[in-house]
């Protein structure tokens, strides 16, 4: 079983990794794509008939902003890309609910362990163990 310091060493890593995930996030957009077909109304229209589909299919985007659903049309050359953003928007929200996680684990560990990590950011950083003694500077001195 890895000690503490191994798996704040882990989850630091897989931190990181999800920030970097993160900053390669292309285009993005909520919602869901969604694919209608309608009747004109027209009484000889093919749409008209029994069976028939209607018109289409004609796509839109549909989400929610601000406690009401909105809907924009898009057209059939945007399709594609609007499924990608789409697609990309999920991956988002799956990273940074992942991060948001990891950190959360990552505090938790570091709570449990504070002086053996906190030796090791210091030997990291150079430091020393010793305080130090603060020390005022030659012109507050009284001469």
């Amino acid at each position: 079983m890895p000690d503490s310091t191994d798996r704040i060493e882990e989850l630091r890593k897989r931190r990181d990794e999800l920030r970097a995930e993160l900053n390669r996030v292309s285009d993005l957009r909520p919602g869901s794509l969604v694919e209608r077909y309608r009747r004109c109304g027209k009484p000889g229209c093919h749409c008209a008939r029994e069976g028939s589909a209607g018109h289409g299919p004609h796509w839109s985007l549909t989400r929610e902003v601000a406690g009401k659903t909105k809907t924009r049309v898009i057209p059939l050359s945007a399709v594609e890309r609007t499924r990608e953003q789409i697609a990309e928007y999920r991956r988002f929200r799956r990273l940074a609910r992942e991060l948001v996680e990891t950190s959360e684990r990552l505090c938790e560990a570091l709570l449990d362990e504070p002086e053996a990590v906190s030796e090791k950011e210091a030997a990291k950083k150079g430091g020393s163990k010793r305080s130090s003694t603060q020390r005022s500077s030659p012109k507050s001195r009284p001469s």
